[in-house]
């Protein structure tokens, strides 16, 4: 999957999967993972989502990461913010305060981009990628962050023979595949997503699992 068909999902529109409402999920389980007030919190793959200005009212440092500049450009206005914007390549950073967004791609960023991250928020970026970019992507995640940072990892499981990705299917051995030597992998909760996911029910879908688990690092 190449960063063209990213580009035009958001150049067509076709971004079915950004919710115009607060996760749930984060709501409930975002202070239960422990992460520290004030520290820094990477959003992978953000897109727009409300997520991000969500964690910043909590206190926290707020970095997101996402390819298409469509996609920041419209999250910071329709919040109402003016961010400054510097070059910094391969990136242009957008700053409003304990918000922040690199605009550019994920498996081009290196420590020094990120600064100390003490938790990581995944809704939307493991599911995102198909199967032969989601190792490489738990290799770049885990050489980017610090050895205590935690992790609230969200996935969806359905089959997948019912329907193409994205979002894909996540099942739980592949994130025991994906993160277990360097995490401990808590489940919190598994939830029926069908009833409120009518596209995906257009697509094909006739079961779909939505996952939530902490990872918290090893030792």
């Amino acid at each position: 999957m190449q960063p063209e068909f990213w580009h035009q999902r958001w150049q067509e529109g076709e971004i079915a999967w950004h919710l115009n409402e607060i996760n749930l999920h984060l709501q409930e389980h975002w202070h239960g993972l422990g992460a520290t007030p004030g520290g820094r919190v990477l959003v992978p793959l953000c897109g727009k989502t409300l997520d991000l200005v969500w964690l910043a009212g909590q206190g926290h440092r707020v970095l997101g990461v996402e390819l298409s500049s469509i996609a920041v450009e419209a999250l910071f206005h329709e919040n109402g913010l003016t961010p400054t914007i510097t070059d910094e390549p391969p990136f242009r950073r957008y700053r409003v305060d304990e918000l922040e967004v690199l605009c550019g791609d994920f498996f081009d960023l290196d420590p020094s981009h990120l600064g100390e991250v003490d938790a990581v928020y995944d809704r939307a970026s493991l599911i995102a990628l198909p199967p032969d970019l989601r190792s490489r992507y738990a290799e770049r995640l885990w050489a980017l962050i610090q050895a205590r940072t935690k992790v609230l990892l969200i996935t969806l499981e359905y089959d997948q023979a019912e329907m193409d990705g994205p979002p894909f299917s996540v099942h739980g051995q592949e994130v025991q595949a994906l993160y277990a030597d360097n995490f401990d992998i808590v489940p919190l909760a598994a939830v029926d997503a069908l009833p409120e996911s009518p596209g995906l029910r257009k697509r094909g879908l006739t079961h779909l699992t939505e996952r939530v688990y902490a990872l918290r690092p090893l030792g």
